[in-house]
């Protein structure tokens, strides 16, 4: 994981793919969805919503229902406000962010005001789990091992909801999920699956036999 403000040579990588390596999706979150699930914006909405019912119930005893609706209508145009105001940072952090699946890794370029990359490969992936959504989005996250060592707030909202104590990666709110999960199974099986070849220094001595 490093800063990354330089020259991207490749969308949403920090650095040219090697030879061996090609991209097999990209993608970033749907904003609307970010608002909803990690700006939690039917809950700031339901807030300012009860605030609205219960000026509008207090003022009714002293004043008309016109009155009331005057008094509560404050409430409704601050709620209004800051929904809007969530959603500008819900599509401000979409649009900075790229996901992308290789044969070899995952790659995360997230951060608006701060641009991280995150890179993730197969190998070190010790599970991933979908939280599928109605209308095909989705949440991808990715459990590393306990020795990666990730901060929720510097990753958040790109992170699985609710799990801080040991930080999980994911692909937040990305569209046909279902099928990002599939392409990343199928990536990673084969990437598994190939034989990892160690080399021998040139100048460890060759084995000799004895004699």
């Amino acid at each position: 994981m490093h800063d990354d403000f330089k020259f991207e040579p490749v969308r949403g990588l920090p650095e040219a793919l090697p030879r061996d390596e090609h991209i097999i999706w990209q993608g970033s979150p749907v904003a609307r969805r970010l608002w909803i699930e990690a700006f939690k914006a039917r809950w700031v909405a339901g807030y300012f919503g009860l605030l609205a019912v219960w000026r509008f119930g207090v003022s009714a005893a002293d004043t008309s229902i016109a009155g009331s609706i005057v008094l509560a209508t404050p409430f409704l145009i601050a709620g209004a406000f800051v929904l809007a105001l969530l959603y500008g940072l819900a599509w401000i952090q979409a649009r900075a962010t790229v996901y992308t699946l290789t044969n070899k890794r995952v790659g995360m370029r997230i951060g608006a005001a701060l641009t991280m990359t995150l890179n993730l490969p197969y190998p070190q992936i010790e599970a991933a789990q979908l939280d599928l959504r109605r209308g095909g989005t989705g949440t991808l996250a990715f459990l590393l091992p306990r020795d990666t060592r990730l901060s929720y707030l510097m990753t958040w909202p790109h992170v699985r909801p609710g799990h801080i104590n040991r930080t999980q990666a994911a692909l937040r709110c990305i569209p046909a999920a279902a099928d990002v999960a599939r392409q990343f199974t199928e990536a990673a099986e084969t990437r598994l699956s190939q034989p990892q070849i160690a080399r021998r220094p040139a100048d460890m001595p060759h084995a000799v036999a004895a004699e």
